[in-house]
């Protein structure tokens, strides 16, 4: 058995962080999900850019769309959504064999309503109608105006995935926003089996720090707090308020580490992988990460639902001057930007190609 197949037995889900037009069409998404184990997928405006920008892949149907007319959002929802259908297609017998705990693929919403409560949750309610897939996540940040949005996505009966959560705080109020959805579900008469992964993103954390911590410290941040936040996820799990909810039908929001690529050259590879493994929680990886995982990762030790020495971990960072709250809210604002900025760069990529396809280039 690969290393990949271990950690998916050990009970922690490999989701992929990338989707392109090839990747479907060379089979190789197909063969992560045969070798690799892989059973979900996540996208961001920033992976479809790439994927549009880099390959002729979606010419012919960026063709067809401006002959009816589209531009800008619409024809990229378009490709978006047929790349989407696809692989959440491929991911639907998981998502059966499961019963709707694994097998999804996510969507990212226009990043500029990440400030606007009632303008997320009509996108997400116009997403969730139009991707017509019983495995498709909507991806709303953990914002202020986020977490209203998330609750009122899932009261609407809408699977989510919350993005953009750096700190235990920031986790537990997406938590708690989760929960309160569900619990409204409950008290209306509604199933209350609706979808939700919180999403910690790892990495930043170390890049942030890079040049404040001594040596000793560096690429260790990221985990500490993901460590941190297991503890929290552990003790909701089986808190008296989140197991009410279970028995009245509701299922776990799980747990879900992002931006587990390792940025700085000269740590491994595989680091946040190894760092990572937990049962009932989702790793989300990129296409290299992966790779690099199956050709030479180890297993390391599960993680612990007492949070381990993290508590230790952070009070050393606290001594060298991080700040983390503040941190994680400039994190989470600058992961907003970047979300926006990328938005705008797929929309540019999408025009420069209608223009170079018009003109016969």
């Amino acid at each position: 058995m690969n290393i990949p197949n271990q950690l998916h037995q050990l009970g922690q889900s490999l989701w992929l962080d990338n989707i392109t037009r090839d990747l479907l069409n060379n089979g190789r998404l197909q063969q992560y999900i045969d070798e690799f184990a892989v059973t979900g997928l996540t996208s961001n405006p920033a992976i479809f850019e790439h994927a549009i920008r880099e390959s002729a892949a979606y010419d012919g149907a960026i063709r067809q769309d401006v002959k009816r007319g589209k531009s800008g959002e619409d024809l990229f929802f378009d490709l978006a959504f047929e790349d989407l259908a696809r692989a959440a297609d491929l991911f639907r017998p998981v998502f059966d064999r499961t019963n709707g705990v694994d097998g999804y693929v996510s969507m990212e919403m226009p990043p500029t309503l990440a400030h606007d409560a009632d303008g997320t949750l009509q996108a997400a309610i116009a997403l969730h109608t139009r991707g017509e897939r019983k495995n498709l996540l909507i991806k709303i940040p953990g914002t202020k105006a986020g977490l209203v949005a998330i609750e009122e996505a899932i009261v609407a009966g809408i699977p989510v995935k919350v993005t953009l959560l750096f700190s235990r705080g920031q986790y537990l109020a997406a938590a708690e926003a989760y929960m309160r959805g569900v619990e409204r579900r409950i008290d209306a008469g509604l199933n209350p089996l609706v979808g939700s992964v919180a999403s910690i993103f790892v990495s930043r954390w170390d890049m942030a720090v890079a040049e404040q911590v001594p040596a000793d410290l560096r690429n260790r941040l990221g985990i500490a707090m993901a460590h941190q936040i297991y503890k929290a996820y552990r003790g909701l799990l089986s808190s008296p308020r989140w197991q009410r909810a279970f028995n009245a039908g509701a299922r776990p929001q799980r747990l879900l580490w992002a931006s587990t690529g390792t940025k700085d050259p000269a740590a491994p590879d595989t680091l946040y992988v190894k760092a990572l493994a937990a049962p009932f929680t989702i790793n989300t990886m990129p296409e290299a990460t992966l790779k690099a995982y199956a050709d030479h990762g180890q297993l390391g030790p599960v993680m612990g639902a007492d949070g381990g020495t993290c508590e230790e971990m952070l009070r050393r960072f606290n001594d060298a001057g991080v700040e983390f709250e503040p941190l994680a809210e400039r994190l989470q604002t600058e992961g907003a930007e970047n979300f926006v900025r990328a938005w705008e760069d797929v929309l540019g990529v999408i025009g420069d190609k209608m223009r170079h396809l018009a003109s016969g280039i």
